[in-house]
């Protein structure tokens, strides 16, 4: 019961990131580039104050950590782009889709491959998702934006991946954080950037506490969930996105969404199940 919660508040955090980039971006208090880079700025400040109180220490040297510093900022940097051209719904069917598949193949050629139940139950989620996030009236996006989008789930597939077996959670998070910032800077710093002093807030919330204390618990539980496991769970990130996006935003939910969201919860269900 205790992985089950801090794997269900990990899932809210990505949740809220979610929301805290729509309310940003779409809200015009900033724009997708300098949101990111206030981001992980927040991100490596937030766990620095807390590795200085439980103490740890940056692993700037270490191979495997600049292995996940580069799919990190591959995954932010793809994000960041694809939406400017794509649609929301399209790109978060890509990229969890993405990530569905490279942590699939991952465990298959590590020795985990997926059980047929779980294969049946990431399906069953998926098509949720589809019923979701299927834009209406066709209206999808660029092809750019669909290959920046694939590029930020290989980027977080491999960023997952690169966090098994990370034996400080906070301090494998913050030396992420910290060796991606040089190629968020070279990639998306520009002339002209928008941040006003409510995106300022809402960026430093999502680095500090969403992203970077939530993908620190995510490296904490992700020993608890083997194999295709971690990919699956995923899967509940845009329903759950969907619900707070209601609750906090206002965004309307009608009965399509409902469904779908069965579909989610039980398809997680079918293929977490032992």
């Amino acid at each position: 019961m205790y992985v089950i919660l801090l794997t269900a508040l990990t899932m809210l955090a990505f949740a809220m990131n979610s929301i805290l980039n729509r309310a940003a971006v779409d809200g015009g208090f900033a724009d997708a580039s300098a949101f990111a880079l206030v981001r992980v700025v927040a991100g490596v400040l937030v766990l620095g104050m807390i590795m200085a109180v439980k103490g740890g220490q940056l692993e700037v040297l270490s191979w495997r950590r600049w292995g996940g510093a580069v799919a990190l900022a591959v995954y932010m940097i793809g994000f960041s782009l694809a939406y400017l051209s794509l649609d929301a719904g399209v790109g978060a069917l890509i990229l969890f889709g993405t990530v569905q598949i490279v942590l699939f193949l991952h465990g298959a050629k590590t020795g985990a491959p997926p059980e047929n139940h779980q294969v049946a139950g990431a399906a069953v989620a998926f098509l949720g998702l589809l019923l979701a996030l299927w834009p209406d009236g066709g209206a999808f996006g660029s092809a750019m934006g669909a290959v920046f989008m694939l590029l930020a789930g290989i980027g977080w597939a491999a960023y997952t991946i690169a966090g098994r077996g990370a034996q400080d959670p906070v301090s494998a998070t913050a030396t992420h954080f910290l060796l991606s910032m040089p190629f968020l800077a070279v990639l998306l710093l520009q002339p002209g950037l928008t941040m006003t002093p409510i995106g300022w807030g809402l960026a430093f919330l999502s680095g500090g506490v969403t992203s970077g204390m939530g993908y620190a618990l995510w490296y904490y539980v992700l020993p608890s969930l083997p194999g295709a496991r971690a990919a699956v769970v995923q899967l509940s990130v845009p329903v759950l996105a969907i619900l707070l996006g209601a609750v906090l935003l206002g965004e309307p939910i009608g009965l399509k969404v409902a469904m779908s969201a069965a579909l989610v919860i039980g398809g997680i269900w079918v293929a977490l199940r032992k």
